[in-house]
């Protein structure tokens, strides 16, 4: 058997299943019978592995005592099938195809809203600028009672279900009807569905004298375009030291990520490259493309950040370009090919690894334990993301630094997971969102007043002259909690630099919001040491 059949094994295996039960039923029982019987009976021969399959998914559905849903049967097999492989072969139902796709493409058609679910109810957080709802003057703060004449509210209503409701091919129609603040009556909206962008970038700023700061949300079609533009606004501004931000980044597209880099690293230099039992080596190097080869540059992460971001910030840190920042980073370093069905469903297979310059494989062990895979990252502490030095396989950048291997990258300048001087109430109401809760409280109580502020500044102003940590306390103690004042003022400006930025987040934009989370950012706080500023 050749090295392409075994790499496309588990597709050949799957796709045999469905036809060779279709054709068993339909055309050719007696051949089946025989098959099926030769299979049994035939204990000396060597059967073909893909004959035996289909033998056993015609005698389930012949001769099983109870009546079987064959197409759940077949979607199970496969699943189980590629979960022997890696954690990151998977197979995708028709129904799941469009909801993973749309982040990447970076458009999808709906209604153009940012909602959240809260009390049981759809709230309108914004709406998206030249967006279907907002041409038709629904605004943040309404809150959606029924869509299509059914009601939505109270009845326990899901993130996925409001979005099966809502989205919809462009040109399609959607009935909306909303409560609007203390009107008597619900306003009734016939929304016509359209093509709505979905940005990758979440904020691109100048947030100190000549520092940028980018924070990428994900890496898909349009990131390269979005950062370049972006890119190119903080340098006509005067940026000359800048601030990636991947943490909580999951990755997407490994050409974005590719093309980011290419902004930064000089012609020639390698990016990463790719490699596999029946894929060549394929090596990915910068262009003259790039704007930014001589700005000072910082990359935060963390231990979400992963697959693209991870072959961004090992790109940057191989070739001594500038500094990793934070926690170490997830360890996704393995290469999907997708394969799309006729039915909509498909699969991507993992067929080769990446490869950070100096020859780093990104990708973590999961041989051992592949159930822990991703439970192990939840409860990773300082000690568990410390590199044993002893152990791990050792590297060199371009200019000699040694870096190191076993999965994931490992920053320069590491930032603890949490101040262990914090008392234990404020992680308690972290959990429970207590925070971010009380600021959509705030925010929806005082819409129409803070609507009248110019810019987020002057919200910011006058929050932070309000009241807040006077209602902030009283709304706690619903919940049981009544710190004492040592234990608040330990906590204290944490809590109200972030209530001031979900405020201006419910209120205005991400500008606003990362302006002010940066302030108690001990991540960001370093980078701006690492850049000299």
């Amino acid at each position: 058997m050749n090295k392409k059949t075994l790499i496309y094994l588990p597709i050949i295996i799957a796709f045999s299943l469905c036809i060779g039960m279709w054709i068993g039923k339909i055309y050719f029982k007696n051949s089946f019978d025989n098959l099926l019987l030769d299979n049994i009976s035939s204990k000396n021969i060597k059967i073909d592995p893909i004959n035996k399959l289909q033998s056993i998914l015609y005698y389930i559905q012949n001769e099983y005592v109870d009546t079987i849903n064959t197409d759940s049967l077949i979607n199970k097999a496969i699943i189980a099938l590629l979960q022997q492989l890696d954690p990151h072969s998977i197979y995708i139902t028709p129904a799941e195809y469009e909801e993973m796709n749309d982040p990447l493409e970076g458009e999808f058609d709906g209604i153009g809203v940012e909602f959240s679910i809260q009390n049981d109810t759809i709230v309108i957080m914004n709406t998206i600028i030249g967006g279907p709802s907002e041409k038709l003057g629904i605004m943040a703060g309404d809150r959606i009672i029924k869509v299509n004449d059914s009601t939505v509210a109270g009845i326990g209503i899901t993130n996925n279900k409001v979005m099966k409701l809502l989205k919809g091919p462009k040109g399609t129609k959607v009935k909306v009807s909303v409560k609007r603040g203390k009107l008597p009556k619900l306003l009734h909206f016939t929304i016509i569905r359209d093509k709505i962008p979905m940005y990758s970038i979440d904020a691109a700023m100048i947030t100190a004298p000549k520092v940028g700061y980018i924070k990428i949300a994900r890496f898909a079609k349009t990131t390269p375009d979005e950062f370049h533009e972006a890119l190119t606004k903080l340098l006509n501004s005067g940026m000359q030291k800048l601030i990636i931000d991947v943490r909580g980044n999951g990755g997407g597209y490994m050409d974005a990520a590719i093309s980011i880099a290419d902004e930064f690293l000089k012609k020639g230099e390698l990016i990463v490259y790719t490699e596999g039992k029946a894929q060549p080596k394929h090596e990915y190097k910068a262009t003259d493309f790039g704007i930014a080869e001589n700005i000072k540059l910082v990359v935060l992460i963390d231990e979400w950040s992963a697959s693209a971001s991870e072959i961004l910030a090992g790109a940057i840190q191989d070739n001594d370009r500038g500094f990793i920042i934070g926690r170490k980073s997830f360890g996704k370093g393995l290469v999907q090919e997708p394969i799309t069905f006729n039915d909509g469903s498909s699969i991507r297979l993992t067929i080769a690894r990446y490869h950070t310059p100096s020859g780093r494989c990104i990708q973590r062990s999961y041989k051992t334990a592949m159930e822990k895979y991703y439970t192990d990252i939840l409860f990773r502490s300082d000690s568990l993301d410390s590199v044993d030095l002893k152990t791990a396989p050792k590297y060199r950048t371009k200019k000699g630094r040694i870096v190191y291997g076993n999965g994931g990258i490992t920053p320069d300048f590491k930032v603890s997971f949490n101040n262990k001087e914090l008392p234990d109430f404020f992680y308690k109401i972290a959990d429970q969102s207590l925070i971010y809760q009380f600021a959509f409280y705030y925010s929806d109580q005082h819409r129409s007043e803070f609507k009248k502020f110019n810019s987020w500044k002057q919200l910011d102003l006058h929050l932070q002259n309000s009241n807040l940590s006077t209602e902030f306390i009283k709304y706690i103690n619903k919940y049981g909690f009544n710190p004492t004042m040592k234990d608040w003022d330990k906590v204290k400006q944490i809590v109200i630099n972030q209530l001031r930025a979900y405020i201006i987040r419910n209120i205005f934009d991400d500008e606003g919001f990362y302006s002010i989370i940066l302030e108690s950012d001990d991540a960001y706080k370093k980078a701006l040491q690492v850049l000299n500023y």
